[in-house]
């Protein structure tokens, strides 16, 4: 059992002889244990895939030999060394819990964090916040699941206020997380293989609203979220406050004539609803059709709702939303030939997100490259609602089975071609040269997986980049 019982949140932490061992040496992994040391823990660190790691075999290890395990992101709670440290007694702790207790002391005191999570949109939202506060003449900085580790941000005391973006991996084990403001976009099933059943995955989601001090953040349109909500130990006075891409209520934000309203914050909320931009203002955000996504207009709200929560004037909501730009491989138009446009969604891992960006095309004119790792999932749902929208579907990766069971009982009328996996080098090359056989002038062939990458890349980024070169070789208009 552990030497010491550590100390509670909120009391300075204590680490001076600690016996630490970090699971997993990544880059989460690497900064917990650079900040571990410094405050004085012993350190020992294990991972299979890191040749410097201390120790290659978790179960080889004996949990109750240290007095805490930080655990990163990547393995699951299921992971026997994990399970074991927690049935023996022994603390384990995120990193995103590490850097909770250690926060830096600046003038004023720490900086208080506005936490993001949901299946998708989270990189979105939290870029767009960043934007916002940084218009707002603060000094933020987006961090944890993009970004930097968390546990490094937190020890810069010069930054005012952090947009920390949060997976259900990295909530799992955190447990003392008190947020300024918190927001959970959305809930759809995904990672299940980690958290073996979507009540699993919920639950992890819903740890982000605990504690939060001045104001929990969901979606209007997702009943998954507003249960969360109301399930929440929340600090006295936090309120909940909606989101919608329609018109809001009282203690909601949402659109009235193309013009993004706040009746969460503003003091004559029973009344009046204070004007923060227009769909104008994210013009530049447009899809491949010309119109603003609806759920790009739903980040704006979310992320709006957290800078009002903070106490940014609804002005600079504006400047920020004109100011952001959004990452690569999110429905990226990389161009067209021959009158067939080539789109770029790598970021699309789960079957929420294909399903926005399915939708964000004309019916019977996408081409679709879809597959990859399912992570348990199924997807007949997702099929059965976009079938409408298919010319034909391109199956890439190394878990086809799930995609291939929903297209044959939804789709049965759309042709399917498989990329055999055998050469994953040449699988997007591949990909594409069969997508532009079966699209015709008017299409689009579209990356939009719905599952994660890697089973045949490194990571969602590098698919898409591997998309993009593979449509320059395919249709000649490679540099």
């Amino acid at each position: 059992m552990p030497v010491r019982p550590l100390p509670p949140a909120g009391v300075e932490l204590d680490l001076g002889g600690r016996q630490v061992l970090v699971v997993g040496s990544g880059v989460s992994g690497r900064a917990a244990a650079k900040v571990l040391v410094d405050r004085g823990a012993t350190v020992t660190t294990v991972d299979e895939h890191v040749a410097d790691a201390d120790h290659a075999n978790p179960d080889a290890i004996d949990p109750t030999a240290f007095d805490l395990l930080l655990a990163s992101p990547g393995w699951a709670p299921t992971t026997t060394l994990l399970a074991r440290a927690v049935g023996d007694g022994v603390p384990v702790w995120s990193e995103v819990e590490l850097a909770w207790r250690v926060r830096a002391q600046g003038e004023d005191g720490p900086a208080p964090w506005l936490a993001i999570t949901g299946t998708n949109g989270k990189t979105t939202t939290v870029g767009m916040l960043e934007s916002i506060l940084s218009a707002a003449g603060l000094r933020a900085r987006a961090v944890g699941n993009v970004g930097p580790p968390v546990v490094e941000a937190v020890g810069d005391p010069s930054v005012d206020v952090l947009a920390v973006e949060l997976s259900s991996f990295q909530l799992h084990f955190t447990h003392s997380l008190a947020a300024q403001a918190s927001a959970c976009l959305n809930v759809a099933a995904d990672h299940l293989d980690w958290h073996g059943s979507f009540a699993g995955y919920v639950a992890d989601k819903g740890r982000i609203f605990e504690r939060t001090q001045r104001a929990c953040v969901y979606n209007v349109a997702d009943p998954v979220t507003a249960r969360l909500v109301r399930a929440a130990d929340v600090g006295e006075g936090c309120r909940a406050v909606g989101f919608t891409t329609g018109s809001p209520g009282v203690g909601q934000l949402g659109v009235v004539d193309d013009v993004l309203v706040d009746r969460g914050f503003a003091p004559e909320r029973h009344t009046h609803a204070v004007e923060l931009a227009t769909i104008a203002d994210l013009e530049h955000l447009t899809g491949p059709d010309g119109q603003v996504p609806r759920h790009v207009v739903a980040n704006a709200l979310a992320a709006a709702a957290l800078a009002l929560a903070h106490g940014v004037e609804p002005a600079f909501v504006r400047d920020g939303l004109r100011a952001y730009r959004p990452r690569a491989h999110r429905l990226t138009v990389l161009g067209g030939h021959d009158g067939v446009a080539f789109v770029d969604d790598s970021k699309a891992t789960n079957a929420h997100a294909a399903e926005a960006a399915l939708r964000s095309f004309a019916p019977h004119s996408v081409v679709w490259i879809a597959g990859g790792l399912a992570k348990g999932a199924e997807f007949h749902d997702l099929v059965a609602r976009c079938a409408d929208r298919l010319r034909a579907v391109v199956l890439i990766g190394e878990d086809r089975d799930p995609l291939r069971r929903a297209l044959e009982r939804h789709a049965t009328a759309i042709p399917v071609f498989e990329v055999d996996p055998g050469d994953t080098e040449s699988v997007m090359t591949r990909a594409v040269e069969a997508a532009r056989r079966l699209a015709v002038p008017g299409d689009t062939v579209l990356l939009a997986p719905a599952c994660a990458s890697m089973d045949q890349f490194v990571s969602y980024a590098d698919r898409g980049e591997q998309f993009t070169a593979a449509v320059r070789r395919v249709t000649g208009t490679a540099d």
